[in-house]
C-alpha cells in the first residue's frame, strides 16, 4: 500500500482538527488554504471583539494566528501542540476588517518546529507578526490519513 500524498494528509488532518476545534469555529474563522506546513486562515473583527480603544483585542489577533500555527504544524498527521510563542503588533484592527494569518513552516527537526505568520488585513496592511514554536506528541490528530 502506498502513502498518501502529503496534500491529502494535510487535507484531512485539517478536515478532522476543524469539525473538532469549537474555539476557532465559534470565533468564526474560516480555513482558506492548507498544505504540509502551511495554513491560512481568515476571521472578520466582530464588535464583541473589541477593546477599550475600539479595535480588536490583541488576544482575538493571536487566537487566528495560533489557529493557523496548529493547522500548519499538525499538518503532516503528527499530533503537535504549541510550546510557545510571540506576536508582534503593527496595526489595529478595526471592526469589520477582515484578518488573514498565513503560516509558514520556518524549520522542522526531530519532534520541535518553527511557524512565522503574518496577520493582514482585508487592503493587505500587516497587522501583526507570530512565531511559533511546537512540540510532536504521541498520537495523530486524524487517524484516517495514514
Amino acid at each position: 500500500m502506498t502513502e498518501p500524498h502529503p496534500q491529502t494528509i494535510a487535507d484531512e488532518v485539517c478536515k478532522t482538527m476543524f469539525a473538532n476545534d469549537k474555539a476557532t469555529r465559534g470565533l468564526g474563522m474560516k480555513i482558506d488554504a492548507v498544505g504540509p506546513g502551511r495554513a491560512t486562515m481568515s476571521m472578520t473583527v466582530q464588535e464583541t471583539m473589541l477593546n477599550g480603544h475600539g479595535t480588536c483585542h490583541g488576544g482575538f489577533i493571536a487566537a487566528l494566528a495560533d489557529s493557523s500555527f496548529a493547522f500548519a504544524c499538525n499538518s503532516y498527521n503528527e499530533m503537535t501542540v504549541a510550546s510557545g510563542f510571540s506576536i508582534d503588533f503593527m496595526a489595529p484592527a478595526w471592526p469589520g476588517d477582515v484578518l488573514t494569518a498565513t503560516c509558514v513552516e520556518v524549520s522542522r527537526a526531530g519532534r520541535t518546529g518553527v511557524y512565522d505568520t503574518e496577520i493582514t488585513n482585508q487592503r493587505n496592511e500587516r497587522i501583526a507578526v507570530f512565531r511559533g514554536r511546537s512540540y510532536t506528541i504521541k498520537g495523530k490528530p486524524a487517524t484516517a490519513a495514514r
